[in-house]
């Protein structure tokens, strides 16, 4: 569906309807995989208004962050070490969402 936003003739969004799968949940957090995204294998993690873009290297990682939007340092510190207990997981999320990664 396409939507005229701010009664401005010339500003137009797109707007997706279907489901982001949330692969993970870590404290105020959800982690993401977009059904229509790209590779590499990534994670979105969302949560209080900021959001982060993990690249997964998958099958055994590192996870390395490619984005931040609003995240402290320590919380990227925090997040990149629960996603890395959890990279071999992510990456079948990716693989049963994608296809191979």
């Amino acid at each position: 569906m396409v939507v005229q936003l701010a009664n401005n003739p010339r500003l137009w969004v797109i707007c997706y309807n279907h489901a982001v799968p949330t692969v993970l949940r870590l404290p105020g957090l959800r982690v993401v995989i977009y059904p229509n995204d790209h590779r590499p294998a990534h994670v979105h993690v969302i949560g209080n208004g900021h959001e982060a873009i993990f690249e997964l290297n998958c099958p055994d990682g590192p996870v390395s962050l490619r984005e931040n939007f609003g995240f402290a340092q320590h919380e990227l510190t925090s997040i990149q070490k629960a996603l890395s207990e959890q990279v071999q997981q992510l990456c079948k999320a990716w693989e049963g969402i994608h296809g191979h990664v």
